[in-house]
């Protein structure tokens, strides 16, 4: 049996974060991660800047292409372009991205077990002792970062009806060079490729990252409307194709982040943007807020629980739940969503943008703004 302070079970970007900063304390810990690394994960990975800017090192190596620029459509009408001197999004591949992070904590000390998958979890005089296909490890303090579907949060007690989660598709396609050198020069969202929801077209290295995903719903036509999107963007040629759907969580679980000894982060608490649907920048700052909470508690099991409850419900939950609000009015009917992009479009995307870099949160007051901007529209 092996002995941690802590065991972070996932080695995504909230995890691999987490393990980082608790080591940085000099916590003894360890990644549990199911896979052999690095393994592709399904993932835009489209990472934002103010994730980027408050990165503990470097991240420069795996970035594929930066926009300092992003384009906004709705249909063929409405278009909106902002442009930042620092890059409003880097793309990167989720192997080489989270491998990077992973690297970084190894550095620091943290052990890491691959192909080892969490079978129970078990409290034996007020430690956690974790079965797993390698062994039996034994610590104080269990951080699930396992994803949307998360097995930690489900073993330790979550139940699964807290949370929305949608579904998103998103193709990873290779394009003749006439149409790769089109859609490389531009990251684009298009608003309304899917009812009450977006689709995106993403440039790698030498591919397309295209998908639609579905904010208020689970919409059961989401392939057609990726392969309407496709058509919509112009590409007449696949010379390759890989297809992956996955779901989202949009909302944050409703029934707390920590039970007992086990602390829930990044998509198996819920943190991506309810508007946007991105998770990366979130998932890693829970993994910073949990090792820093876990680290000023100095092993005080219920400090710990307080210290990192408090931070997120100061922090992560008022932004989460105003973009809730947002999303609901923006996606819930067509013809709002069109009005504010008419009348507001532009502002809007700046609003996002600046969102985007870290320059600003989400306005507080979010009810007062919406009907101030509603007032005088006709249903």
């Amino acid at each position: 049996m092996k002995n941690y302070q802590v065991a972070v079970v996932g080695s995504g970007p909230s995890g691999a974060s987490a393990a980082f900063h608790l080591a940085k304390a000099g916590i003894k810990t360890v990644i549990l991660e199911k896979e052999i690394l690095p393994r592709y994960k399904v993932c835009g990975g489209g990472f934002v800047y103010r994730g980027r800017k408050n990165m503990p090192f470097d991240v420069s190596e795996v970035v594929d292409i930066e926009f300092n620029k992003i384009d906004v459509y709705m249909g063929d009408d409405l278009h909106f372009v902002t442009e930042r001197e620092n890059p409003i999004v880097s793309l990167v591949m989720r192997d080489t991205f989270d491998q990077l992070i992973v690297n970084k904590a190894k550095e620091l000390g943290v052990e890491i077990i691959e192909d080892c998958k969490v079978k129970s979890l078990n409290k034996v005089d007020g430690l956690v002792e974790i079965e797993t296909t390698q062994g039996l490890i034994k610590t104080q303090f269990v951080i699930a970062a396992d994803g949307v579907y998360s097995q930690v949060a489900k073993m330790a007690g979550w139940k699964e009806d807290t949370r929305t989660l949608i579904p998103a598709l998103e193709y990873e396609i290779e394009v003749n060079q006439a149409d790769f050198e089109r859609l490389s020069k531009e990251i684009r969202f298009d608003i309304d490729a899917i009812p009450a929801g977006y689709g995106w077209c993403f440039p790698k290295k030498n591919h397309l990252s295209i998908g639609v995903g579905a904010i208020l719903k689970d919409d059961k036509k989401i392939k057609e409307y990726c392969a309407d999107y496709i058509k919509f963007l112009g590409i007449e040629e696949i010379l390759s194709i890989e297809k992956h759907g996955y779901q989202i969580p949009v909302t944050p679980r409703l029934d707390g982040f920590v039970k007992e000894n086990v602390f829930l982060i990044g998509d198996a608490a819920g943190f991506a943007d309810p508007l946007t649907a991105e998770g990366i920048s979130n998932a890693i700052l829970s993994g910073k807020l949990v090792a820093e909470a876990i680290a000023q508690a100095k092993g005080d099991e219920e400090k710990a629980a307080k210290i990192y409850t408090d931070i997120i419900e100061d922090t992560l939950m008022p932004e989460l739940l105003t973009s809730m609000k947002l999303a609901k009015v923006f996606y819930g009917s067509k013809i709002v969503r069109k009005f504010l992009l008419k009348n507001y479009g532009q502002h809007f995307s700046e609003a996002m943008t600046d969102i985007f870099m870290g320059e600003r949160t989400y306005p507080k007051d979010i009810n007062k703004k919406i009907k101030e901007k509603l007032k005088g529209l006709v249903f």
